[in-house]
């Protein structure tokens, strides 16, 4: 119960660098002996000190003998800044409880066996779960080497994002518009396509959060540079604009490059090639806001980490409306996209379900 009690505190710590350390992971540590705090630490920004190297600063000569506690296995290896896992051995900790051991190939396992070559104990596992989700895009990105992907809905009960006449507006709930707006905040770009753009201009900002520390990277995938040059997503300088294309029109690519749209000129738009490209540029997650055919590529392709839903209690109808998941489908239910479910919650008359793809 103690090391969990400690690494809830590591947690609470990594929790308050959010956004500042892309695309390195969340990482705090704390020291412990006697029951007393004598250090903590937390990675500030990519080639800074890390969490373990700030706690031991802070702790100074009381280090020796302490337990730490940090979320994340220790580096072992040279890179912006010296191995972790040195800076321990030499402060003279005698135990180092870890929540997550480091996927990234350059740690996986290293830091540990440095450690306990060292003659230190080791231990692994405290809220293991909850250190791994706080760190999910980072794992994620280390593993594949593509954008960390949630795809976000708000629709009728019978699964419409909009009548027969293209309207959406609206179709959830106050409170659910508002708590979409924090994912808009948690990831690296938000992405849509050109029709989403000609029926409703968003401007696919986070302005519903108050005192938001950061806008999304807005991507529109338009495949004949269809956008508008009013359109709100360049004329809102509040935020960058990517428009992913395979046009080699030079006469529009300029128009936009002129007023600061960066362009990325594909050889196709399959979603593999974008989210490829877009890694490439720095895009660690993405919020994808549709429309109807983007939805559907997303999913059926597989590229898809997590979906949050919005179910509004009413019904619209009509073979003509626009549908969460139209497309082609799933013709074999054995092919079909398995989700968990991870959160279950009411926001004003809506329902909010979180999952996760199994």
């Amino acid at each position: 119960m103690q090391d969990q009690y400690y690494m809830q505190l590591v947690l609470d710590l990594a929790k308050s660098t959010s956004f500042q350390t892309l695309p390195n992971p969340q990482v705090a540590a704390i020291i412990v002996k006697d029951g007393c705090v004598l250090g903590v630490g937390c990675h500030l920004q990519p080639g800074d000190h890390h969490a373990e190297v700030y706690a031991l600063m802070q702790a100074g000569e009381r280090a020796r003998g302490a337990t730490l506690y940090v979320n994340l296995e220790p580096c072992s290896h040279h890179g912006k800044t010296p191995p972790c896992a040195d800076a321990i051995i030499a402060a003279g900790i005698l135990r180092v409880v870890i929540a997550n051991i480091d996927e990234n190939p350059l740690v996986s396992g290293s830091g540990i066996n440095k450690l306990q070559n060292a003659g230190i104990q080791v231990d692994t596992g405290p809220l293991a779960k909850e250190a791994y989700q706080l760190n999910k895009v980072f794992f994620h990105n280390v593993k594949t080497k593509q954008p960390y992907i949630t795809l976000k809905v708000g629709m009728s009960l019978d699964g419409k994002i909009a009548t027969h006449k293209n309207l959406s507006q609206w179709i959830t709930s106050p409170e659910s518009r508002k708590d979409a707006h924090q994912y808009r905040v948690s990831h690296t770009g938000i992405l849509v396509g050109v029709g989403t753009i000609l029926s409703d201009d968003p401007s696919l900002t986070a302005h519903l959060v108050e005192n938001s520390p950061r806008n999304p990277v807005r991507i529109v995938l338009d495949h004949d540079l269809k956008t508008p040059l009013s359109a709100k997503v360049i004329s809102d300088k509040k935020a960058e604009t990517i428009i992913c294309t395979i046009s080699n029109d030079k006469t529009k690519l300029a128009a936009y490059q002129n007023l600061g749209v960066n362009m990325v000129i594909l050889n196709n738009l399959e979603i593999k090639t974008i989210l490829e490209a877009l890694y490439q540029r720095g895009i660690y997650s993405i919020l994808v806001e549709g429309g109807e055919g983007i939805y559907a590529s997303f999913i059926e392709s597989g590229y898809i980490n997590q979906i949050v839903s919005y179910i509004s209690p009413q019904l619209i109808g009509s073979r003509e409306a626009k549908h969460f998941f139209a497309g082609s489908g799933f013709p074999d239910l054995i092919d079909n996209l398995k989700l968990k479910t991870e959160e279950l919650t009411q926001l004003g008359n809506d329902i909010k379900i979180v999952y996760s793809k199994v």
